[in-house]
């Protein structure tokens, strides 16, 4: 059954990918004037923007640690965040999250599984929060495609909504650990599961949500590599047009994000791509196509290469191989059973 899940997925991913290389492909006109545009971008500043990319990698791994209650020190967060986000490039549905989870329990000591995943779904929240803001400053200096309004639209009721609940279930403990007692209790099927145990977990790790220091030092490390992000793709935009532009850069870093739920092959080729280059044709940046192409490609391998460079340095810092790792997580036991 999962392989089956797994094949559909991958065949859905390719298929989307294919359309969107064939719709970047359609509009290029001369493919030689793109591999000029990436030969004659100032590297200089492509160099630049990969170093605060770095920085903004540091502040995500301090967040994590924040939100782990320092349960990992800095540097093991931050090599295990870097093997997350390799994985997750080259790997479907998410794995990276799955391998970040298994590395923390083999910590000393251990981070448990539910604790870590509430981590991560913490992250998630606050990180859709950030892009729907990042929109939101896009659109007070210009129009945003329909597409990318009721994208936004749709997601900011939902987000708000989970990470209200979040704050609450952290905030009440102890009546939610009673109701879920109340339920076990009357569901048998529950019985055989230590639901209790990884309800608990999974509470331990929205801990900081109830603790201002906490909660503040999550904020700030969040504005930080979002700031990174941004000024990143605004460097970048100096590499390859001369100049840049906030707003454009806020939507098309804000597209690329929205981009990555997107299901496509492993590294979200074409789809990645694509969303960047319609947020510069909204924003007056689409032309020369071959340059808006190359700048598009640009961004993706910046970031790809950032992230696998320091995604195999934390596979080197964590003594593991990438089939050692490969067999813990399939090894590791499922969180209900």
């Amino acid at each position: 059954m999962r392989a089956t899940k797994y094949w559909r997925a991958g065949l859905l991913g390719a298929i989307a990918s294919l359309v969107a290389i064939y719709l970047i492909a359609s509009q290029m006109k001369d493919v030689g004037q793109m591999w000029s545009a990436l030969l004659s971008a100032d590297y200089f500043w492509i160099l630049i923007s990969m170093g605060i990319i770095v920085i903004g990698l540091f502040a995500r791994g301090a967040r994590w640690r924040v939100l782990l209650g320092g349960a990992l020190p800095f540097w093991r967060a931050f090599s295990i965040t870097n093997v997350s986000y390799l994985l997750s490039g080259v790997l479907p549905l998410r794995m990276g999250e799955v391998a970040r989870v298994y590395l923390a329990t083999q910590a000393h000591p251990p981070v448990p599984a539910m604790k870590s995943i509430s981590t991560i779904l913490v992250e998630r929240l606050i990180d859709v929060l950030s892009v729907l803001i990042i929109l939101g400053l896009a659109l007070s200096a210009g129009p945003l495609p329909d597409q990318i309004r009721a994208t936004a639209l749709f997601f900011v009721p939902v987000v708000i909504v989970g990470f209200a609940i979040l704050i609450i279930l952290s905030s009440q403990r102890a009546f939610t650990l009673r109701v879920a007692a109340q339920v076990v209790e009357r569901v048998p099927l529950l019985w055989r599961w230590d639901v209790l145990t990884w309800l608990e977990q999974f509470l331990d790790g929205l801990k900081p949500l109830t603790q201002p220091v906490a909660l503040i030092q999550v904020l700030v490390f969040t504005i930080a590599s979002w700031a990174c992000s941004l000024l990143s793709g605004y460097v970048l935009m100096i590499a390859f047009f001369g100049h840049a532009d906030w707003a454009t850069t806020c939507l098309f870093s804000a597209a690329a994000s929205l981009a990555v739920a997107v299901p496509a092959v492993p590294g979200n080729l074409g789809t990645y791509e694509l969303s960047i280059l319609l947020a510069l044709r909204a924003m007056g940046f689409g032309d020369p196509a071959a340059t808006a192409t190359a700048f598009a490609i640009a961004v993706h391998a910046v970031n790809l290469l950032v992230n696998s460079s320091l995604g195999i340095i934390g596979f080197i810092q964590e003594g593991i191989s990438l089939d050692q790792l490969s067999h813990g997580v399939r090894e590791m036991k499922n969180p209900l059973g």
